[in-house]
This record gives structure tokens, sequence and C-alpha cells, in this order.
């Protein structure tokens, strides 16, 4: 299987909005994200389409969920990344890079804002990961599962 991504792509670390910043999702994020994925079940699940997040979800599921991430982006495998608010007070949701079995396209993308903040930021992150995406990353081709 080819790599994800060509060995010499440098990842990007960081995006900014001047409504969110984007960043690798990392174990020290737990609390924050946490509360992001717990407050916002309901409109989760409508998003992916499955029973993520349980409601029973623990906070060390959750941990461990995050590890997972942290080490599929650390082997460029996946990449997963924390959207914060600019001052990092609050995680606003996650967006997700994933390789794809959906031909023709080479890499299937997610991205999420806790329902909360989805009114006035669901449209603004979808666009500016979507344009960083298509701009920045190695892909050819990229689907938008639920999106487009």
């Amino acid at each position: 299987m080819p790599p994800f991504v060509p060995k010499n792509f440098t990842v990007p670390l960081h995006l900014t909005h001047p409504d969110f910043i984007l960043r690798p999702l990392v174990i020290q994020d737990v609390v924050k994200d946490y509360d992001a994925v717990m407050t916002s079940i309901d409109h989760l699940q409508g998003i992916f389409g499955d029973n993520w997040p349980s409601p029973t979800l623990t906070l060390e599921q959750d941990l461990i969920d995050l590890g997972w991430h942290q080490k599929e982006f650390q082997r460029r495998t996946s990449f997963a990344y924390t959207v914060m608010a600019p001052d990092e007070s609050r995680c606003l949701g996650c967006a997700y890079i994933y390789p794809t079995t959906r031909a023709p396209h080479d890499a299937e993308a997610y991205c999420w804002i806790r329902a909360s903040d989805a009114p006035r930021l669901d449209t603004p992150l979808f666009e500016t990961f979507r344009t960083w995406l298509e701009t920045t990353w190695p892909f050819t081709s990229i689907t938008y599962p639920g999106r487009t």
C-alpha cells in the first residue's frame, strides 16, 4: 500500500482563521475535547451517521481515542486536528483526514463544530478546511462524506 502522504511532504501543524485555529489533536486536549463531544452527542451522530459518540463515552475512552489519533498523526497514516477557539480556551470541534477506498478519491475528510457553535461556525470551518486541503495538501481528489 502506498504511503498516505509523500515522505517529503511537510504536514501542516497549524491553520489560523479569525474564529478558530486547527492544530494536531493530542492527548492533552482530552478535557476540552470531551466537553465538546459530550455536549454535542445528537449533533455528532447526525454528522457521522452512526452511534458515535455514545452517551456512555467516558473520559478514559476519549483519552484512548485521542491517543490513537495522535499516534496515527505521528505515523502519517491519518491526521486529526482539534479546532480550538483562538485563545485555546475551548475546543470547538475536530477535523480529520483519512485514506479512502472511495474511488476515484485518494482522501476523505470530515470536520465538525460543537452543537452550540455550529450555526455560526460550521460553514466557515468547512470552507476553510476544504480550501486548505485542496491548496496545501498533496491529494488529487478528496471526498467529504456527508457534505458533498
